[in-house]
């Protein structure tokens, strides 16, 4: 295989290709350095032609529903379910690596705009009962 500068559009989707195909390839193997090679190419291509906005994952993603014509429901069949995709909208639920890939494959959002600490919500659990509360009703 042959490994060739990023430079356009197709020639980024040829290396994506290229990395999927390669991506289980054992450690310490010609493969897996090509991937690395590859994935540093993409990197940097990527990053002098997508501008990564300074928003939170979640910013991003609100972005992409209200003015890229995407919507919450897309975003639920991307991610296998609606709850599932309200969860992550709500800041309920942490995006996972790979809703990043598949969010950023089907709607190409660079994954550095994706795969940023962000805050999610107080957790809206119930506070635990004391043990000694516990065994007085046991």
């Amino acid at each position: 295989m042959q490994i060739r500068r990023v430079h356009d559009e197709e020639s980024r989707r040829a290396a994506l290709r290229d990395i999927e195909r390669l991506w289980n390839a054992a450690p310490g193997t010609e493969e897996r350095e090509t991937v690395r090679v590859l994935a540093d190419l993409v990197e940097l291509y990527e990053s002098r032609h997508f501008a990564v906005p300074e928003a939170d994952p979640i910013e991003v993603l609100e972005f992409a529903i209200s003015d890229m014509g995407r919507s919450q429901k897309e975003l639920g069949h991307i991610l296998g379910s609606s709850s599932r995709a309200s969860e992550v909208m709500n800041r309920k639920r942490a995006l996972t690596i790979e809703m990043i890939d598949k969010i950023s494959r089907a709607w190409r959002i660079p994954v550095a705009a994706l795969a940023k600490p962000y805050r999610l919500a107080p957790s809206e659990r119930l506070p635990r009962r004391s043990q000694k509360n516990s065994r007085q009703s046991a």
